[in-house]
Order: structure tokens, then sequence, then C-alpha cells
């Protein structure tokens, strides 16, 4: 028998992670899923400035993500388009090229909406803009704990089977 119980987790008791990468990238986040013990699902709460990005243009090949808006406005870049975001707003990213996604902050308030994400491993993130590849082994994406490998490669950087093996 189980003892376990789901755990209830009140974001306002978690600290925020911050990220930031030059002028435009800054998220702060709350990894909700993981503090709840979730391990197939997870789940964030996130705060975009204005005038910031979110993660680069990017597009999951194993795990599934979604958003739901609980705030402010925003834009969200798919493919060459742009869709406007506002608070009510979901949007289901199913894995695939077709569904390359960034979130953007363009207004002049936070920007504050909870990201949904499957957790399966291993998972490749593919990055169009900047050409490169991300593989995650042992934990999903969004998780840290238990990885076993992890990188960013450039979508160009290919070996033969066989290269480098000795004959």
């Amino acid at each position: 028998m189980n003892d376990e119980r789901p755990r209830v987790v009140s974001e306002s008791n978690l600290d925020w992670d911050e990220e930031s990468h030059g002028d435009e990238f800054h998220v702060r986040r709350k990894q909700l899923g993981a503090k709840s013990g979730g391990e197939q699902l997870g789940c964030s709460l996130y705060e975009l400035p204005p005038e910031r990005k979110s993660w680069p243009f990017h597009y999951h090949t194993g795990n599934e993500e979604a958003i739901y808006v609980l705030a402010g406005e925003g834009t969200l870049r798919v493919e060459d388009d742009v869709e406007t975001l506002e608070a009510g707003d979901y949007v289901a990213f199913p894995v695939g090229e077709e569904y390359a996604r960034r979130v953007i902050n363009d207004s002049d308030d936070e920007l504050r909406y909870l990201c949904f994400s499957t957790m399966r491993e291993p998972d490749v993130s593919v990055y169009p803009d900047s050409g490169k590849i991300g593989v995650f082994v042992g934990s999903a994406p969004g998780g840290h704990e238990g990885r076993t490998l992890s990188g960013y490669f450039p979508l160009d950087a290919e070996v033969g089977y066989w290269e480098g093996e000795d004959e």
C-alpha cells in the first residue's frame, strides 16, 4: 500500500528561479509540478517582464507543452507569424516542428502564465533560429535531478557512425 499523498503546494511559499541572457531574455519561474511531487506532468508558473522574451524559439521532439495565460498580454511567435496572447488564453503545443514557439512580452505590464509539460525523457529540443539542438537524458528538459547526459549541439554537426572507432 502506498502511503504517499498528494502534496498541496502554494506558489506563495516557493522562491523564484530567475534566468536571463542579454537584454532580451529574462524569466522568473516557480516549478509547481516538481515541488508537488509530479513525475509525468510538469507545471511551472512564469513571469515575463515587459519588453522581454521567454526561451528561444524552439520545439520538442518528445514532449508536449501548453500554456495558460493568467494575467497580462503578449505575443506568441509561431513559425513566421505572431498571435496575440491575453489572460484566459490557452495554447497547446504537440511535439514537432510545426509547433515551434516563443512567448514575447511586448506590453508595458508583466505577463504571467502557467506552462504545462509532459516529462518524458529522453527529449531533443530543436532551436531553428540558432541552428542547434538540445539533448536531455535522465530527466526531461525542465528537470535536472537524475540527468545523465545533456548538451547543446549545432544541427549540422554530424559524424559517421563508425567515425572515431578503433578498428
